[in-house]
């Protein structure tokens, strides 16, 4: 239901040509704001890598050259995934610093000209605290920016709210899945884009204003459900 809650709001979003990040934008347009993307993939957005310091202040620019003030960034954009077997010194320095580095000096760039109830969201992940093998990059970023955002939200108060947000298991392509695919979720299904969104427009608003510097963990109940050999039929085998 399209309405005017973010009408004329400024809303910044990384890596939203796709998927979730898409997904966050486009609900924040269906709202009345006016949303500056930036990504990799080429398309009518700002394309840029945000590892890259010169990107994020030319993006910066460009944003404050057309408008004097910003409501909300949305950092979601996607940090390399390697293990540590395979990862190299400066893979693993990229991961940080797309997943660390760029939004930390993206929230710095824009500090100046936070509207008045600004609010920022940085997009975790449930790897913040649980792991599968030879995925330390990726963990590392993320478990990286749910700590800078309470630190951010202690720096910034008085400026901006600042939340984070862990999603669990997202399908993309809104695949719908049964048997256990889904029911190791307690919430009996896997999630989908619209499930961020919903939050990151709820926290972005004034219905959110008592909420700063919380991670809010969105996977369906998966992290909160203990698991031993045996139980629900499952076992391990080695």
């Amino acid at each position: 239901m399209q309405t005017d809650t973010f009408k004329d709001k400024v809303v910044i979003v990384t890596g939203g040509a796709n998927g979730i990040g898409r997904c966050i934008a486009d609900e924040f347009r269906s709202q009345g704001a006016v949303v500056f993307v930036i990504d990799k993939q080429e398309g009518e957005h700002f394309v840029g890598d945000i590892s890259r310091k010169e990107v994020l202040e030319a993006f910066a620019a460009e944003v404050l050259s057309k408008h004097d003030k910003v409501d909300a960034i949305i950092n979601n954009a996607l940090p390399l995934m390697k293990g540590i077997d395979e990862c190299s010194y400066e893979e693993f320095q990229y991961a940080m610093s797309v997943g660390v580095t760029a939004p930390f000096y993206l929230v710095k760039l824009f500090m100046p000209y936070l509207a008045e109830g600004a609010s920022i969201i940085n997009i975790s992940s449930s790897r913040d605290r649980m792991s599968q093998p030879q995925t330390e990059s990726y963990t590392a970023a993320k478990g990286g920016i749910a700590a800078l955002t309470h630190a951010l939200a202690v720096s910034l108060a008085g400026k901006a709210r600042v939340n984070s947000i862990s999603p669990g298991w997202i399908d993309t392509a809104y695949t719908v899945y049964e048997g256990p695919d889904a029911t190791q979720q307690p919430a009996g299904r896997v999630g989908n884009p619209m499930d961020i969104a919903n939050m990151v427009l709820f926290l972005c608003s004034d219905k959110a204003g008592f909420i700063t510097g919380e991670n809010i963990c969105i996977d369906g109940g998966m992290t909160k459900q203990m698991i031993y050999h045996g139980d629900c039929g499952w076992s391990k085998t080695s």
